[in-house]
């Protein structure tokens, strides 16, 4: 059994690894380029598939980790709604379809049962309950804003290219979070709460970037 669980670990790493590279790639090149179509593409396929691949790692014996399974579908949701807005993009839909509806509903779902436990280890002094409160919160204000842009994105002209960019920007934030707690072994509140910081501060940059030029 330890066999095929270092296997499948060493496939999650491998596919994070692809996501990480080419995800800070995407981000650096000229935005909308083939080139960075090409690196986002790739960047989608390797979180998506070394996401998924980590529910079942963190459900095998002695791998049990509630909180990076919960963490893996929130990367999930990231990656797909990440992509789904770009079908948002003007005259390209007239209303959002069932399974914009259901990505997000699903990740509001998760989102509660992160704060439900954050609350619980936090009045129980459990350690680490802060980061259910913090990732909980988070996935529970995008998917709110998510049914809020259903509702009203045929009025904002540059709407899907803000939904796009915060949540792939967000699926980014967490392969470099895993590469600093997994890869480098600094597992501390810091090194979960840092690279979020600093991914807020660039989604805030090219917001206000993209809304200057329209």
């Amino acid at each position: 059994m330890e066999q095929i669980i270092t296997i499948f670990i060493y496939i999650h790493a491998f596919f994070g690894g692809l996501g990480l590279i080419t995800g800070i790639g995407s981000a650096l090149v000229k935005k909308g380029s083939p080139i960075h179509k090409k690196l986002g593409k790739l960047f989608s396929i390797g979180m998506f598939t070394s996401s998924i691949i980590s529910l079942p790692i963190a459900c095998m014996p002695n791998h049990e980790n509630p909180f990076l399974f919960l963490i893996g579908l929130f990367t999930i949701y990231l990656v797909l709604a990440g992509n789904r807005a770009l079908t948002f993009k003007p005259k390209l839909k007239e209303k959002a379809a069932p399974l914009d509806k259901v990505i997000s509903g699903s990740m509001l779902f998760v989102s509660i049962i992160m704060l439900a436990l954050g609350s619980l280890g936090f009045f129980q002094r459990i350690d680490n309950s802060v980061l259910y409160l913090i990732f909980g919160g988070f996935g529970a204000f995008m998917t709110i804003k998510d049914f809020i842009f259903f509702k009203n994105f045929k009025e904002k002209k540059i709407g899907w290219l803000s939904n796009h960019i915060r949540k792939i920007v967000g699926a980014l934030i967490a392969s470099i979070t895993a590469f600093i707690v997994a890869g480098l072994g600094i597992e501390n509140l810091i090194s979960w709460i840092l690279p979020s910081i600093f991914g807020t501060i660039y989604i805030i940059y090219w917001k206000r970037k993209y809304k200057r030029q329209n």
